[in-house]
């Protein structure tokens, strides 16, 4: 369910969850919408300024999502960069308060990552043209 709008993850196009310039170029290969996600905890690790200039360098305008885990502080930090979107998983108050910040900022918020399909595992890429066209039988990864 999202947070803050009234959209559910099923709305948002296919999401995979890229890494770095490779993978979404592979993601956005075939023309098709598609929602990139980062990585579980992504924001922890790396940071909303990474996430951001990773999605710049590889000139994708579309709809992204960035996993804040359970900070409530990074999430914020994405919301103030211009980010679009966020997963968060925090606590009922934090997560109040954040969804607050993400709808003054016209940013969807999530308490979970939409199903995806991680382009990290081996057979990802002989599977993404039937995930993008809406096949998501089988294990995600």
């Amino acid at each position: 369910m999202a947070v803050g709008e009234t959209i559910e993850l099923a709305e948002v196009a296919p999401a995979v969850i890229v890494r770095d310039r490779l993978d979404i170029a592979t993601a956005v290969g075939f023309g098709w919408p598609v929602t990139l996600l980062s990585p579980p905890g992504f924001a922890l690790y790396c940071g909303a300024p990474w996430w951001m200039a990773l999605l710049d360098q590889a000139n994708f305008r579309g709809f992204s999502l960035l996993d804040c885990a359970d900070a409530p502080g990074r999430a914020l930090e994405a919301l103030y960069l211009g980010l679009p979107g966020i997963v968060l998983a925090a606590e009922p108050v934090a997560a109040e308060r954040v969804t607050a910040v993400a709808a003054q900022y016209g940013a969807l918020m999530f308490d979970r990552p939409p199903p995806a399909l991680d382009l990290s595992l081996p057979s990802a890429k002989s599977r993404l043209r039937d995930w993008l066209r809406g096949d998501v039988r089988g294990n995600l990864g």
